[in-house]
């Protein structure tokens, strides 16, 4: 699989945090987010709960928990406007949220065709500068990289070598 180089995302990823902090919830490592987007993500009522802290993001499949912070304060899957595809069932997942690429979408393009464009299309999207990951993805990071993922997981589920 190739991995999406710097040149190619739209944001630069957040910055790594030394200790990994575990989800409290699901014990996945999580990553830091930038408050910028949990704040354009949460709900109204939800917002209202945000307190100045260091969020992180929760991609743990079966965990309704999408940000948290040190303090115990935490934001579900409820409090975010948009769904959340590292939450949903395989196979189902938004994996651009500029753009609307999707799983379901993503593996009826190569049932049809033999193949997808989308990591072109985003690729495209991102050279016009037209992409807002660090305010529109749940995870506040470059979309290209799950985009591509998923490219290559459903190339092999629509052969029949695996299940997305």
């Amino acid at each position: 699989m190739i991995l999406a180089g710097m040149a190619d995302c739209c944001c630069p990823e957040p910055a790594a945090v030394a200790e990994p902090v575990a989800c409290p919830a699901c014990q996945t490592a999580s990553k830091p987010v930038d408050s910028l987007t949990v704040k354009a993500l949460l709900t109204e009522v939800a917002l209202r709960r945000l307190e100045a802290a260091d969020y992180r993001f929760c991609a743990g499949r079966g965990c309704d928990v999408v940000y948290f912070a040190g303090g115990g304060s935490t934001f579900v899957a409820g409090d975010v406007r948009v769904r959340v595809g590292q939450k949903e069932p395989a196979g189902l997942g938004t994996v651009c949220y500029c753009f609307g690429e999707n799983e379901v979408d993503i593996a009826e393009e190569i049932e049809r065709t033999g193949d997808s464009l989308a990591v072109d299309r985003v690729r495209t999207h991102i050279a016009a500068g037209r992409c807002a990951c660090e305010v529109r993805n749940p995870k506040g990071a470059c979309c290209l990289g799950d985009v591509m993922s998923a490219v290559e997981r459903l190339r092999r589920a629509v052969k029949g070598v695996a299940r997305p």
